[in-house]
């Protein structure tokens, strides 16, 4: 009974004593309260700051939505968004190139509202497409026009091309005589093109209708890629098939002159996706323009583009295509072969003049036939 108490009463002294050292503990934080840390008032956002960051987050939402759900990945049918896709996607109005050459930039969208576009500024467009950058229609200011227009324009292909319908501020030749013949502006040499068959290399358009026709392929709609003044379409106008023409008026009137002699120029570099709906044309070929001097990435994607918007049994035309030997071999011959089409016609030559021999360059004019199906 004595230990019980005595055990009652030593339990009873603890708690009195913790009891007061919990009060003394708060009274003395109460009495004497911990100086508070001062910290500096944060400046406000900027509001441009506070937009930029909610676009981010936006996208971030938006790419986030494209990304398939880890737990419904492994039963969803489709494929998921490829990695690269997301990587590279971006929502500026403008393509992302154009920052990189503010230069060029400021040269073609430098002009007075209301007034003539300055043809500085116009001579800017092309180097700014090639560098992959495709600025926005420029507003307010009129496109030049010759000051002086011919009498008619020609309906023949084949007439004279009127010079005077031509804006030669941008060149440095002011006639079309001072080209050299070679560039298509020389209408007489130009009627003579794609007739005659010289060398394995040629394919005349005598001969490229003879094959469709064996492989029951209806020649209706064209695409010449890199096609100069368009004499190939003017040719084929003939036959009457309508071909449209990608050109650069790079240092020359290429676009002036193909839509002089009635016929549809694109102006488009080789890099850009073609503005043809997927399956519908019945030919596309590829100039001289097409070369080893193209970077192998961007000849990938121009082969890939052409096989998506020919047609099954469509054909494909490789016009003297030139690079060295063994890259041929080696790079761009695998390249084409990757297609899956078929060699109606592969030739090779040697180029014979200085720097074909020089580099060990060779030709190539090849026909391939896209497959009906797949």
């Amino acid at each position: 009974m004595g230990f019980t108490m005595g055990l009652n009463l030593l339990l009873l002294v603890a708690m009195v004593a913790t009891n007061i050292l919990s009060l003394y503990h708060l009274s003395t934080t109460i009495i004497s309260p911990k100086p508070p840390t001062t910290s500096p008032t944060p400046n406000p956002v900027p509001d441009h700051l506070l937009r930029q960051l909610q676009t981010i987050r936006a996208t971030i939402n938006h790419l986030t939505r494209l990304q398939p759900n880890p737990s419904t990945a492994a039963r969803a049918s489709t494929s998921p968004v490829p990695s690269d896709l997301l990587l590279y996607t971006n929502l500026s109005p403008i393509a992302s190139a154009c920052r990189h050459h503010p230069d060029l930039l400021h040269r073609y969208m430098n002009y007075t509202p209301f007034t003539t576009c300055p043809a500085a500024s116009s001579a800017a467009a092309e180097p700014l497409i090639l560098r992959g950058c495709h600025p926005l229609p420029r507003r307010r200011c009129f496109s030049p026009t010759p000051t002086k227009l011919p009498h008619a324009l020609p309906t023949n292909p084949f007439s004279p091309i009127p010079e005077s319908s031509v804006l030669w501020s941008s060149y440095k030749c002011k006639t079309f005589d001072c080209f050299n013949p070679d560039l298509g502006f020389d209408v007489k040499k130009e009627k003579t093109k794609f007739l005659s068959y010289k060398t394995d290399l040629d394919l005349p358009i005598s001969q490229l209708t003879e094959i469709a026709k064996k492989s029951k392929t209806v020649l209706r709609l064209g695409l010449d890629i890199g096609g100069g003044t368009a004499t190939f379409a003017a040719q084929m106008k003939e036959q009457n098939v309508t071909v449209i023409t990608t050109t650069m008026s790079l240092g020359a009137p290429y676009n002036e002159a193909a839509a002089l002699r009635g016929l549809v120029p694109l102006h488009l570099p080789l890099q850009q996706r073609l503005p043809v709906f997927d399956g519908v044309l019945d030919l596309v070929r590829c100039g001289h323009a097409v070369n080893r001097w193209i970077p192998v990435q961007a000849m990938e994607f121009l082969l890939y583009d052409v096989d998506r918007v020919l047609r099954g049994g469509g054909l494909f035309w490789v016009d003297r295509f030139f690079s060295k030997g063994v890259d041929l071999e080696e790079v761009y011959g695998p390249l084409i072969g990757k297609l899956g089409y078929k060699k109606v016609k592969w030739a090779v030559g040697k180029k014979t003049d200085s720097s074909g021999v020089k580099n060990g360059e060779v030709y190539l004019t090849a026909l391939l036939q896209k497959p009906v199906s797949r």
